[in-house]
């Protein structure tokens, strides 16, 4: 048997799992953000199975983020791991037209939802 110690974590599961049904996270879509600024990317699926979105901003649960500032950091930081992930990243000014958009804070407030995965 072996025994619990430093940097070891024993994890108890239940054996009865309760289907959920997943509901997309709506953000703060009746806002305007436009003026605002998003990532534009070249196309990619969404990684949920059997999902058939294919965004072509960074998006989260298929809203785009948008930030207020064109410098943000967090803009920043996703371009550039968009950029090494070859999605050719161009920061843009977001208007309507391109779909439902959230505020990456509020996102980030909301727990950073992404679809396909379950919530606790």
């Amino acid at each position: 048997m072996e025994r619990e110690g430093v940097g070891r974590a024993v994890l108890h599961w239940d054996e009865t799992l309760v289907e959920e049904e997943e509901e997309l996270w709506t953000g703060d879509e009746d806002d305007d953000h436009s003026g605002w600024f998003c990532v534009r990317t070249d196309p990619f699926p969404c990684p949920a199975a059997g999902c058939t979105f294919v965004a072509e901003f960074m998006t989260a649960a298929h809203l785009i983020l948008v930030w207020e500032e064109r410098d943000d950091p967090n803009l920043l930081w996703h371009a550039q791991r968009a950029k090494e992930v070859g999605r050719n990243p161009r920061v843009v000014d977001y208007v309507r037209a391109y779909g439902p958009s959230a505020s990456y804070y509020a996102w980030e407030a909301a727990g950073r939802p992404v679809h396909g995965i379950k919530g606790k």
